[in-house]
């Protein structure tokens, strides 16, 4: 019994080991087995990463999406796509803008995406300093100093740099117009970055819409789809643009000719309605309907679209304006209760203001009846004039009828407000041009936006496109 039990007590410590060596085997394989699992996942998701950037990189045309997102910026530190950029100006009327944009180029198919977007803006625009161009540059000098914090200063030689005038220097004097651009060219050829004789000049009012067109369907991400495309309408000082893309063979047969273009966009070509208005921006307009019925050369305009208690300074085009209602009416001298004895306030007459507006429309804008069926985005003083008044959000923008805009016209004109002494035209004349103009209907619904995802709506977004696959 005790002999048994010395013997099991001797032989343990041998079993003992050897079990204690199969153990560290069992374990040691299976610490083998997580590696390789380790190892192939990391192989198979490294694979998957790199034929996924590959793919990211050579589809660039038919992507989605408008901006970069976390595959491009990994293809950028891995050296498959790089950094350009773009410099525009965009010489308005009534100011002056510099966007800079950052893109990432794939170096396989040479397509592009979206990054980031500089703003800046300056006024007044250049037509105002007609009999002072050197000061005009100036102007344009200060935006390049902001976009130049911008843009890497080693790269600022292969970064392409133009300014597009649009209808403010058009409607000036050739001659004067000329001066201007060329001391912007002056400073342009300072300025260190790529130009050429054609980095400067008045743009085409046509590639004005066609480029807003572009900008605002690129960053809805429709361009892959034409026929998904919105209608751009832009309202700036001195003109108008309306583009879409037609889908109604009416459309195309009954456009007057030079309306309908083939343009190139994203690798294909399709037919686009696309026209722009000289003399019918808003500051163009509003000069028109305050000099009806004046003499020639008048600088006293009084008109019934401005509320006979207003008497106000305005400059167009360099020349100074006084503006007044039909009569004058010392509010000073008149207490307020008098006036309600005689059935209210002074008042604009909308009737009126709206008479002269269609006069100025109806026979000079095209209605493509087409319209009325199409998602129509509006922009620009489209934007400016219903945020002043509170009809949509002033960041995020929103959507209203025709009928919603007549109606809110109507009832600036019915309150005197010397501090917005246009109010009551601009509404009025802004409200005839999409309805007695385009021919929209009151119950049209029209998506205003200042911005989109974050990008302004702005026409120099397509020039920079234009710019970087075609050149200056």
């Amino acid at each position: 019994m005790n002999m048994s039990v010395r013997n099991r007590n001797k032989f343990t410590p041998e079993k003992n080991t050897t079990m204690s060596i199969k153990e560290k085997t069992t374990s040691i394989s299976r610490a083998f087995l997580v590696i390789r699992m380790l190892f192939f996942t990391t192989v198979i998701a490294l694979s998957v990463l790199i034929a996924t950037v590959m793919v990211n990189n050579t589809t660039g045309w038919i992507s989605p999406h408008h901006s970069t997102n976390l595959l491009d910026k990994l293809s950028l530190s891995l050296g498959l796509q790089e950094h350009v950029y773009t410099v525009v100006i965009d010489a308005g009327s009534t100011g002056s803008r510099v966007l800079a944009f950052t893109f990432h180029r794939s170096l396989s198919d040479r397509s592009v995406k979206l990054d980031q977007e500089f703003y800046s803006h300056i006024k007044p625009g250049l037509s105002s300093f007609a009999d002072d161009p050197k000061k005009g540059a100036d102007s344009i000098k200060q935006l390049l100093d902001k976009a130049k914090i911008v843009v890497p200063s080693h790269l600022w030689h292969q970064t392409p740099l133009v300014l597009k005038a649009t209808a403010g220097l058009r409607l000036l004097p050739t001659e004067k117009a000329n001066l201007i651009l060329e001391e912007v060219r002056r400073v342009f050829e300072e300025s260190g970055f790529m130009v050429t004789p054609r980095s400067v000049s008045i743009m085409d009012g046509i590639d004005e819409g066609l480029f807003s067109w572009f900008t605002i369907n690129f960053l809805l991400d429709r361009l892959h789809h034409p026929e998904q495309t919105v209608a751009a309408l832009d309202l700036g000082g001195g003109s108008t643009q309306i583009t879409f893309v037609p889908k109604e063979k009416s459309t195309m047969e009954g456009a007057p000719q030079g309306f309908i273009h083939q343009v190139a966009t994203l690798q294909q070509k399709i037919d686009v309605y696309s026209f722009s208005y000289l003399g019918l921006g808003l500051m163009a307009a509003r000069k028109q309907i305050l000099s009806a019925g004046q003499a020639e050369g008048e600088l006293e305009l009084r008109s019934p679209c401005i509320n006979p208690m207003v008497k106000k300074g305005w400059t167009y085009s360099g020349v100074n304006y006084i503006v007044k209602g039909t009569h004058d009416v010392d509010v000073e001298k008149i207490p307020l209760s008098e006036w309600q004895k005689k059935g209210g306030v002074p008042k604009a007459d909308f009737d009126e203001c709206l008479r002269l507006s269609r006069s100025l429309l109806e026979t000079s804008v095209h209605k493509p009846a087409e319209l009325n069926d199409r998602e129509v985005l509006a922009i620009s003083y489209y934007y400016d004039r219903a945020s002043d008044h509170g009809l949509i959000d002033s960041s995020e923008g929103g959507v209203l009828t025709i009928k919603e805009l007549f109606k809110m016209a109507e009832q600036i004109c019915a309150v005197p407000n010397p501090d917005q002494a246009f109010a009551c035209l601009d509404m009025t004349y802004i409200s005839a041009l999409l309805h007695h103009g385009f021919g929209l209907a009151t119950d049209t619904k029209l998506q205003l936006r200042k911005k989109i995802d974050g990008y302004e709506t702005s026409w120099a977004l397509g020039a920079a496109f234009h710019v970087l696959h075609n050149g200056i």
